[in-house]
């Protein structure tokens, strides 16, 4: 018996397992492979946040709700809701301004979530020229 029977003979043997073994760990390697290649791949910019039409739109949303909310219901029960519309406008205003490129801080109190909306409005974008009263209790 020479090494080239003996080789033939090693393949014979070994040809079903390696056979199967590709079978069972193809879809791995194609996995691997592909997720190597999809990381190489350069990505697209993407935005920071919602697109600026779903920002003014909440914000109009807001603005609204606030004012309605200003004018009803009995002080205790407005109280709580009103703090959590004016918490909502001011994270959708600093949003607004970071999509518009405009300098901005968080809002700390009425006269600075007032001066952020007309910054917004000077930008061009639209909202409601009547924004109630900011609550002064340092909720903002």
């Amino acid at each position: 018996m020479n090494v080239w029977d003996v080789t033939k003979l090693a393949l014979i043997v070994a040809a079903p397992t390696l056979f199967g073994a590709a079978i069972v760990f193809a879809p791995k390697w194609w996995d691997a492979a592909a997720d190597y290649w999809e990381a190489r791949r350069p990505k697209p910019p993407q935005p920071l946040g919602p697109p600026i039409e779903q920002l003014a739109a909440d914000l109009r949303r807001l603005l609204r709700l606030h004012a309605s909310l200003t004018l009803s219901a009995h002080i205790a029960m407005r109280a709580h809701r009103l703090w959590a519309v004016e918490a909502a406008i001011a994270v959708r205003a600093v949003e607004a301004c970071r999509a518009l490129g405009l300098p901005h801080g968080a809002p700390t109190s009425p006269d600075e979530m007032a001066g952020l909306l007309r910054a917004l409005t000077a930008a061009g974008m639209v909202l409601p020229a009547e924004v109630g009263r900011f609550t002064s209790d340092g909720r903002l």
